[in-house]
This record gives C-alpha cells, sequence and structure tokens, in this order.
C-alpha cells in the first residue's frame, strides 16, 4: 500500500495519477476542506473511463500534527510519499505554516520510524537549496546559509528537511526531492498554476528575476523511481531547466495574449507598492500579499543544476515551454467550455 500526503494538491494528485497507472493500491490523504475536483479532472486527461479509477483510491482526513492519527494511517503501508504542505507568504499564517511543514514533518518521520521497513519520499523545496554567496549554478552539495531575506516558508521547508535528515540517521529509508516551480494543469487556484490564471486575466508584468520550472508529471515519475532504485540517504533538485521572469511569462503571453508586450516592473516600484498595499491591507483588516521575502524572491537572479538526477536516473525532463504551452491552451479550453455553457 502507498499513502500519499497532501492527495488533493498538484504534487500529490500527480503522484496518485502515477501509482493508479502502475495499477498500485493508493491510500490518499487530504483536509476535510480540501476538494478532490483537480484531481478528477487531471484523471479524466488520462483515462478515457475515469470514474472507475478514481473510486480506486482509499481517502483518509488526515492531519500532519496528529502524530497519533498518523501512527493508525500506516498500518499496512509500505511507501510514503509526504506531499503534504502548506505554501504561505502571509505572516498569519507563520504559525501554522511551521506546525504543517516542520512539526508535521517530524511527525510523519517519527511515525514511520516505529514501521520498519517503510519508504520515505520527502517532498521538500527548491528555496532550501540557499546560499547567496554561492555564484554558480546552486546543487546539492551546497549547505544552507542563512542571510535574513528567506521567507518563512523557506524556513520551515528546511526544519522539515532537516527532521528527514533525523530520521535517515536514525535508520528511515528516505529519499528527499527538492523541486522548483511546479507547473501543471486543471489546478488553477493553487500554488504556482494561478500565474496561469492571473495572465489569462491580463497580467503581463514580469520582474529582472530568474525560476527554476519543472512539469509535475515529471516530479511524480521521479519520486517513484527514486523510490523503486532505493536512492535512500539523497536528495534530488528536480528541474528541467531556468528562466528570467521575462522568458517564462512570454511563454504564456504567446498563447493568451500574442500581441500583447510584456511590462517590466522594478524593485523600486514594487515595493511603493507594497506600502500603499500594507496600509489599505491594514485598514481593511487583511493580509499584503507583497511581502519583502516575496519581491526578494521576484528579483533573484540565483539558477539551479539538475545534473545530479540526470546522471543518476538518465531522466529526460518535458521542455517548460513546451508543457506551458500546453498547460495555456487547456485552460483556454476550459474557459471557453464555461462560456459556452453560461
Amino acid at each position: 500500500m502507498n499513502l500519499v500526503t497532501g492527495a488533493t494538491g498538484i504534487l500529490g494528485s500527480h503522484v496518485v495519477l502515477k501509482l493508479l497507472k502502475q495499477k498500485q493500491a493508493v491510500l490518499a490523504s487530504r483536509q476535510k476542506t480540501s476538494s478532490v475536483e483537480p484531481l478528477q479532472k487531471l484523471l479524466a486527461l488520462h483515462f478515457e473511463n475515469w470514474k472507475p479509477v478514481f473510486d480506486q483510491i482509499t481517502w483518509i482526513e488526515l492531519d500532519v500534527r496528529d502524530i497519533y492519527a498518523i501512527e493508525a494511517a500506516l498500518d499496512g503501508v509500505e511507501r510514503v510519499y509526504h506531499c503534504a504542505g502548506l505554501v504561505s507568504f502571509h505572516s498569519a499564517q507563520r504559525q501554522k505554516m511551521f506546525e504543517v511543514n516542520e512539526q508535521g514533518t517530524k511527525n510523519m518521520v517519527d511515525a514511520c520510524l516505529t514501521k520498519p521497513g517503510i519508504r520515505f519520499c520527502h517532498v521538500s523545496s527548491i528555496a532550501t537549496v540557499n546560499n547567496l554567496d554561492y555564484k554558480l549554478a546552486l546543487n546539492e552539495t551546497v549547505f544552507w546559509k542563512t542571510s535574513g531575506k528567506e521567507s518563512d516558508y523557506a524556513l520551515s521547508k528546511y526544519n522539515a528537511e532537516r527532521e528527514v535528515w533525523r530520521g535517515m540517521e536514525e535508520g528511515l529509508k528516505a529519499v528527499i526531492v527538492n523541486p522548483g516551480v511546479i507547473l501543471a494543469p486543471m489546478f488553477w487556484q493553487q500554488s504556482s498554476s494561478r500565474l496561469f490564471h492571473s495572465a489569462y486575466r491580463g497580467n503581463g508584468f514580469y520582474t529582472q528575476g530568474t525560476a527554476a520550472y519543472v512539469l509535475a508529471e515529471d516530479v511524480a515519475e521521479i519520486m517513484l523511481r527514486l523510490i523503486d532504485e532505493e536512492r535512500f540517504g539523497e536528495r534530488y533538485i528536480l528541474i528541467e531547466n531556468n528562466y528570467t521572469f521575462k522568458e517564462f511569462m512570454g511563454f504564456i503571453q504567446s498563447v493568451f495574449h500574442p500581441q500583447r508586450s510584456l511590462i517590466g516592473v522594478s524593485k523600486l516600484l514594487l515595493r511603493f507598492v507594497s506600502i500603499f498595499e500594507n496600509f489599505f491591507a491594514f485598514i481593511k483588516g487583511t493580509e499584503p500579499i507583497l511581502t519583502k521575502a516575496l519581491i526578494h524572491s521576484a528579483f533573484n537572479q540565483q539558477s539551479f543544476s539538475n545534473q545530479k538526477v540526470l546522471n543518476d536516473l538518465n531522466f529526460d525532463f518535458v521542455k517548460t515551454k513546451e508543457c506551458v504551452e500546453e498547460i495555456c491552451k487547456m485552460h483556454l479550453k476550459e474557459a471557453l467550455s464555461k462560456k459556452t455553457g453560461e
């Protein structure tokens, strides 16, 4: 049996998809308020008759902050794909984010250590490969170096990763993956997929930063392979390549709004916008979006290396430009379908 935490998220859903394609048993965890609709749409893309496939999934409601619930869920489980996590840049979510990402991972590790033989794949983040003084492409040998510019999300994922390393020292058969910006269709309101929805609605702005991207399906496939090939005690940066935000937005714009020009935004302008946004957020009692960490990330030009996974698995990543164009076409098709339905 395979346990997939965070099974309704972008990556968790793709891990479930890969396991179902291999006809493996899936125990999928979700939160009470999580919607399974994006996963259903994803299955519909890959199976002509997707409903019987969906019905093969065994669902449980699991809060990773509850170690006793985790221990109960692990009965009969041989492999764990820990995809659950909270991504937020809002200060109001800080405590919960550390509880879910750090303490939740600690609970998963401790529970797995009581079940000899379990194999564990932990989804960390490329944000934990952090060292602003490193001038070459960042790789798995680069150690974390605090600069004070890290987001709370990066800190929570770094602490979570340390719990997995601690578990490996205590005998846990585990491997860590550090994906870049994960791309996928059908999850328009989740994480990085919001970029597509925002661009479709007219956002054509970019900053002078750089980011590394990867297709969700590629990450899921690699996760299964790493467990199958027992690459334990390792971590892998999972990216197709690095692209400037201008290049990436250009891929999207070429499908959504080919006649429009992209508009560059300076750091100074974002700081001014941040001041006004913070003021109005204070008046309205809401959380601002443009945090210092987010602005720093928007102009960070460090790149990452995927050489280790290329060497160890000889993996052939789907090109970012190709998958972005395909995702945009799916978004257009779905938007047209909604308009036609109206």
